[in-house]
């Protein structure tokens, strides 16, 4: 009897130790998944969501399981977040998971990027103890290599366009010069007095018709009365000392043996002369007056209501009114500068007879680099307080790859003036090195500089934000452009881009084959491959890692020509 019932109560023990195991051993992959499927490099991060399953009967009651995310790589590797879960039994504010219905869960995790990475692993490790017992559960390996395609941002910047300290320079210069023929109250004769004005005008006239390098244009002889004494009058007393004063002019330019159009016109009651006399004064009821002028646009009723402010118009009569009655000579003409030739040349031989403008105009006549650099350097010896030669030289030296040559100037660029060109090109400067935050620092005073959309194309790049990136390019063609577009999944854009950079070098053809392989295009990605490492040999060696062309990693073309 003791023999029967002692079996049944061990087969039982059996099933409940079983029913509870503590071995929680192996887990297979196909409990878990990664997205994206391909680990890929997004702002200087290798972000992924991992989702889990613990199996049914599978996590103990008493367990504690810390699941850790590890990136691995030949020589190093990095940790990411870990998550801890619990069984039903455990008291703690992990998450639970069901022994008999297991459970599924979900890690976000994100490693700090390094080149190794482009061949790696991510592994899930697990440390599990049921009790005070430290159970082994063997690491499961999750997710092959990461994609680093936007990493590409450091190369691309060397086709970024530095912003250029623009010159003013101006072949024709108008100029003008100017002169007041004043009259008496209701008078319109020239006085004797004024003629000495007429006279003087007239000397400047003659000056500016015999100098080589100036052109008249035309003499305007603007005549005016006073608002006041009604609208007729004045109409009659303006027009005739327009009259009288072109009669002046003319007999003084028929003298002097000068040919120059006079344009005449007359105002008949000066208000707006007359306004902006008040406004400039210091006049009693100021703004009483100003106020009038708003409120009142006829001119008889306007002059009615200021002669009815009793105690400022004799102030207005003796101060105000008599600046109003005249005639303003306007001589207005061209200078014109040197020509394209002239400047070329003195920037050669006599720099010195150049002004900062035309020194610096004169680096657009030339495509020479060393040309361009020379004359820069002489603007800085010349005119060592203009900032724009000394960042137009760092433009140069970034364009030529060298980019410590090209801080130094930059720098002292900045030194002189903390202009937006400058502090743009800066912020180029700190993305080469990788540093976004002094890039976005940077370029964050660098409003106004023409290039600035495309440098924060390039820092929306850095940062993963590629959508906002090919917005800020627009219709810029450079490999950084079509790397953005690459990066929002716009392959025809890109394409197009790649297609239209006037200078391709071997990252736009590097770029091509990526276009190539992520839209299935296997000519595409051999034609341009073979390209790039033609112009670039160490291109072959980052093709031959690169996850762009896992799937041609066995095709004969690629192989021989990464090989």
């Amino acid at each position: 009897m003791t023999k029967k019932l002692y079996l049944p109560l061990l087969m039982a023990l059996v099933v409940a130790l079983s029913s509870c195991s503590s071995k929680m051993g192996e887990l297979s992959s196909d409990y878990f998944t990664v997205t994206p499927q391909v680990l890929e490099a997004v702002g200087g991060k290798v972000p992924a969501t991992i989702n889990g399953k613990f199996p049914e009967k599978y996590f103990n009651k008493k367990a504690v399981v810390e699941v850790t995310p590890v990136l691995k790589w030949n020589g190093g590797e990095a940790k990411g977040q870990p998550a801890v879960f619990q069984g039903e039994k455990v008291e703690g504010n992990d998450q639970t998971i069901s022994y008999k219905m297991g459970g599924n869960y979900t890690m976000k995790t994100s490693f700090d990027y390094v080149p190794e990475m482009a061949k790696s692993e991510l592994y899930l490790e697990f440390k599990a103890t049921i009790g005070s017992k430290t159970v082994t559960i063997p690491a499961v390996k999750v997710a092959d290599g990461v994609i680093s395609t936007s990493e590409f941002v450091e190369q691309t910047l060397s086709s970024a366009n530095p912003a250029n300290g623009d010159d003013a320079f101006q072949r024709i210069i108008k100029e003008k010069h100017d002169a007041n023929i004043m009259f008496l109250i209701q008078q319109a004769n020239v006085r004797a007095s004024e003629l000495k004005t007429a006279k003087e005008f007239n000397e400047e006239v003659k000056n500016v018709d015999g100098a080589v390098n100036k052109k008249i244009s035309n003499i305007e002889v603007s005549a005016y009365a006073s608002p006041d004494g009604g609208v007729s009058l004045n109409t009659k007393l303006a027009e005739n000392r327009q009259d009288n004063t072109a009669k002046v002019i003319n007999q003084n330019l028929k003298k002097a043996k000068v040919d120059a159009a006079i344009d005449t016109k007359y105002t008949a009651q000066d208000w707006e002369g007359f306004q902006e006399l008040v406004s400039k004064s210091n006049i009693q009821d100021k703004e009483l007056i100003l106020r009038v002028l708003s409120m009142y646009s006829d001119p008889e009723q306007r002059e009615q209501e200021i002669k009815n402010i009793s105690s400022v118009y004799k102030t207005l009569a003796e101060e105000i009114l008599p600046q109003l009655r005249r005639s303003r000579l306007t001589l207005n003409y061209d200078v014109i500068g040197k020509s394209d030739e002239e400047i070329a040349s003195l920037a050669d031989s006599d720099a010195k007879q150049l002004n900062i403008e035309e020194l610096l105009y004169a680096t657009t006549l030339t495509n020479d680099p060393a040309k361009q650099e020379a004359i820069f350097i002489k603007a800085t010896q010349i005119y060592p307080n203009d900032y724009r030669a000394y960042n137009n030289l760092g433009k140069l030296a970034y364009q030529a790859g060298n980019l410590d040559k090209a801080e130094g100037y930059f720098k002292k660029s900045l030194s002189i003036k903390n202009s937006a060109e400058a502090n743009m090109n800066m912020g180029l400067i700190a993305l080469t090195k990788g540093d976004k935050a002094a890039a976005e620092s940077y370029l964050g005073k660098a409003a106004g500089a023409k290039e600035l959309n495309e440098a924060l194309g390039n820092l929306y790049v850095a940062q993963g934000q590629y959508d906002r990136a090919v917005n800020a390019f627009g219709d810029t063609k450079t490999n950084s452009a079509a790397l953005a577009q690459i990066l929002a999944k716009d392959y025809n854009k890109a394409k197009s881009t790649l297609s239209s950079i006037a200078k391709p070098d071997a990252y736009t053809d590097y770029l091509m084959a990526v276009v190539g392989a992520r839209t299935n295009n296997t000519s595409m990605v051999t034609d341009n491959l073979k390209k790039a490492v033609a112009k670039d040999s160490s291109l072959a060696k980052k093709a031959a890692s690169d996850l762009e062309f896992s799937k041609y990693f066995t095709n004969a073309d690629f192989m021989n020509i990464i090989k």
